[in-house]
């Protein structure tokens, strides 16, 4: 089943299921094994809908990381988000599957995705997500 079945909405809300991260891809980091560094990527117009009620979910998704021998390449990433746009996930889920994909792809040293979500019924809410690769 590819969609939420929600009597009460008026449109298809499609399960995380449909989020592919065969979309994203990767660029050798040519400094591997001369410095680290910590990257920080921030998409300001993160969007999904809420799976119970179909309500638009609005936020930011910051990605900080640092690399190992992989980096993002970010129109593949904007391309890999983009796809939550009607999708039914709540918080803290989507910052745990970015993470998951992302760490898949990338093997970081280090990866931790921060979801800063709007208000809507006067409540906000920020979500973490972290991994960190075990010696």
């Amino acid at each position: 089943m590819s969609a939420i079945k929600n009597d009460n909405v008026p449109y298809t809300i499609d399960r995380p299921e449909a989020v592919k991260a065969d979309v994203l891809e990767t660029i050798d980091y040519q400094y591997h094994g001369k410095r680290s560094i910590d990257i920080t990527i921030e998409q300001p117009e993160y969007t999904s809908v809420c799976p119970m009620t179909g309500l638009p979910d609005v936020g930011s998704i910051i990605i900080t990381y640092r690399p190992d021998l992989k980096i993002v390449e970010l129109k593949s990433l904007k391309y890999y988000l983009l796809q939550y746009r009607s999708v039914g996930i709540f918080y803290e889920h989507v910052v745990n599957k970015i993470l998951e994909d992302l760490t898949a792809v990338l093997e970081p040293l280090k990866l931790e995705v921060t979801g800063s979500f709007r208000a809507r019924g006067g409540i906000t809410s920020v979500v973490k997500a972290a991994y960190e690769r075990q010696f």
